[in-house]
């Protein structure tokens, strides 16, 4: 650095011997140099920014741009002018770390901005990549704001000379202390930064978990996730639970509605073409029923005491499954009965077998001890 600064210590060496005014030349080139620096970083970011889709965003990062240059050339002349100041050691040292801090405030400041302006810019996207979503981006934000501040104090405790060793060390056997103690706390805090990127369900999703609890999401938080179940009863699941957890969302998939079984047994010699044909004209008269995909009936098999039938309907979202199966099972009853289906129930046939005895008083009838049934 003090051969790029040469020329400038030559130059300001003409202007006598007074070190204060070689200081206040020093600083006064290098607001010059700041400003042009200044304009010819603003003209290739702008550049650069073109690619950005909103005005206010390329504004706001340009703004940023400049102020961080500017002060940064400006701060490093106040260096060099403490330098050329001649001033005692003690109060030259005292300057170096104060100029030095705010170098590294004014470059924490614009990673924090920076950061903050880059997430917006990509969680507008239409599109958006899964750590600028809305559900993950306060979080990477907090993220690296912190990180930011932790290196900006790391680097002006060595600007000030103190000696960080024995603090990192300290520090990393809290750290160990902690993460032993809170082992299950940390387990869920990662497991919700994982859900919170990959996204196996949302809130409002209504999901069903390999436990059998089923409900909507209302709440995906850092150590648990809340579900409100068909009853009103809120179930709050740790992370880590629902990180190992197998889920079926009813909401995912390319839309949200959702397949209603409908299974319905009919006896033996109906017709199974009128059947199916009043299971349709059902389910098209019902009008929470989606059109498309088209609902449709087969035929699963024939058991003990019915031919059973199942009705394949599409409702708009999970939530109406319920009143959905209701209203048609309803429908189906009264429909069969208008149109004289039979909706068996199982029965049991007795059979028994007679067999004649002869005894001293005459013939007699007596049942068999031998029972089919």
């Amino acid at each position: 650095m003090n051969e790029w600064l040469e020329p400038i210590f030559r130059v300001v060496g003409y202007l006598g011997p007074s070190p204060y005014l070689r200081a206040g030349a020093v600083i006064l080139l290098f607001l010059f140099i700041a400003k042009v620096v200044d304009l010819l970083a603003g003209v290739t970011m702008k550049r650069m920014l073109q690619r950005l889709s909103g005005s206010g965003t390329t504004e706001a990062a340009l703004t940023i741009g400049h102020r961080t240059v500017f002060r940064t050339v400006a701060l490093i002349g106040l260096l060099v002018a403490t330098t050329t100041a001649d001033l005692p050691p003690r109060m030259e040292a005292l300057m170096l770390a104060l100029v030095k801090s705010l170098l590294v405030l004014v470059w924490v400041g614009a990673g924090i901005r920076g950061g903050r302006l880059a997430l917006e810019a990509a969680g507008r996207r239409m599109e958006p990549p899964a750590w600028a979503r809305p559900t993950t981006a306060p979080l990477l934000r907090n993220l690296l704001a912190v990180f930011l501040v932790l290196a900006g104090a790391y680097a002006i405790l060595i600007a000030w000379d103190v000696n960080v060793t024995g603090l990192v060390a300290s520090a990393g056997i809290v750290g160990l202390a902690l993460s032993f103690a809170a082992q299950d706390t940390l387990g869920n805090l990662f497991a919700g930064v994982a859900i919170l990127i990959d996204q196996p369900y949302r809130i409002g999703d209504y999901i069903v978990l390999d436990s059998g609890e089923r409900g909507q999401i209302t709440h995906i938080g850092l150590r648990s996730t809340r579900l409100v179940t068909r009853d009103d009863e809120e179930v709050s699941i740790p992370n880590g639970i629902m990180g190992r957890a197998k889920i079926v969302n009813e909401s995912g998939g390319p839309h949200v509605k959702y397949r209603l079984r409908v299974r319905i047994g009919v006896a033996y010699g109906s017709d199974i073409d009128q059947v199916m044909a009043v299971l349709l004209r059902i389910a098209a008269d019902y009008p929470d029923v989606c059109p498309a995909p088209e609902p449709r009936v087969r035929l699963r098999g024939f058991g003990d005491s019915s031919v059973d039938f199942e009705l394949l309907v599409w409702i708009a979202e999970p939530a109406l499954r319920g009143v959905a199966l209701h209203e048609l099972n309803c429908q189906i009853y009264r429909t069969f009965a208008r149109e004289g289906i039979t909706i068996p129930f199982p029965q049991l046939d007795v059979h028994l077998r007679h067999w004649r005895r002869t005894s001293g008083s005459g013939d007699q009838d007596a049942p068999s001890p031998n029972l089919f049934v």
